[in-house]
């Protein structure tokens, strides 16, 4: 009955390697992250000289024209292989090769690699190296990464493509710092795989939580709470897509998120976003929590609502 976190792990990260010698150590990631949490100690991590590894080249604007990237968020656990096929496809639907991938840390360093493209919509792939990592402190990435690329390649809009965890961190990110002018904002974000009302066997077990006549969940967490009492933070310019699994077995879930809880947001969002839409992915073969990032159906959708296919 309780989260298995062994299980999730072998889950998310099968079929992909890892040089391990590339990341810090679990302890390390564990520690930085118990600071990122609270934002009393966050303070320690703003102490440290800042790094930044720019090895990127930018290109000059083809046109005059505001610049939105596209840029793609992993959660829990994930990598930048979490993201991998979804950029690699964007790529293709959009006719260029090039990206700018950006890994950062909580120390507030970053490593910059490829291209910022420009055109209208460059893509951007975000990686988290303490990637150990909760709601608070995937809040707390946003909240210094969004505005050093906005100040750097000079943009105030872009659109978001979140995986798991993430998905909830973009909406908490955009509804905090909506008053800000030199914060970027959201445009369109796609959501995969949403743990909006808690995650299977923590805090959310299958079958018991249900939607009232309203549509609200009856069983709600605090991060659901924090959002519902700030629903009216959310820009109604921003147009909304959430893509959540089902794979058909006895928990409604996609073996870590359950339908309820990927579909809560939509009590939050639908009544104030420009547009909102749902898609339910099902079956074992296609709805698995870590699968559905490289589902060509799923990324299919995303391309056509994201604007890169028609």
């Amino acid at each position: 009955m309780f989260f298995n976190t062994k299980k999730y792990k072998e889950e998310v990260e099968k079929n992909h390697k890892r040089d391990l010698a590339k990341e810090p150590s679990r302890l390390s990631m564990l520690f930085l992250a118990v600071l990122a949490t609270f934002a009393p100690t966050r303070v320690f991590l703003r102490l440290h000289k800042k790094r930044i590894e720019d090895n990127a080249t930018i290109e000059p604007k083809n046109g005059d024209f505001e610049q939105v990237p596209i840029i793609y968020f992993h959660g829990f656990r994930g990598g930048d292989y979490t993201t991998k096929v979804m950029v690699k496809q964007a790529l293709a639907d959009k006719g260029n090769p090039k990206y700018l991938k950006v890994t950062a840390d909580l120390l507030g360093n970053f490593k910059l690699e490829g291209t910022w493209t420009g055109d209208p919509n460059p893509i951007v792939q975000v990686v988290f190296r303490q990637r150990l990592v909760g709601v608070y402190a995937i809040d707390y990435y946003l909240r210094f990464t969004l505005p050093f690329l906005a100040q750097k390649y000079h943009f105030s809009h872009y659109s978001a493509i979140a995986h798991s965890l993430a998905c909830p961190c973009i909406v908490r990110t955009e509804m905090h710092e909506y008053r800000k002018k030199n914060f970027p904002h959201l445009v369109k974000c796609a959501f995969i795989a949403g743990p909006f009302d808690g995650v299977v066997y923590l805090g959310d077990i299958p079958n018991v939580n249900a939607f009232n006549q309203k549509g609200r969940p009856a069983v709600v967490n605090l991060h659901y709470l924090y959002l519902l009492f700030r629903r009216k933070r959310f820009n109604p310019n921003i147009s909304v897509l959430n893509i959540y699994g089902n794979v058909l077995d006895n928990t409604n879930s996609d073996k870590f998120i359950s339908v309820t809880s990927a579909k809560s947001i939509r009590y939050i969002l639908a009544p104030y976003a420009k547009s909102y839409h749902e898609v339910e992915i099902r079956g074992k073969k296609y709805a698995e929590h870590s699968w559905m990032h490289d589902n060509p159906f799923v990324i299919d959708i995303i391309d056509k609502f994201i604007g890169l296919k028609k």
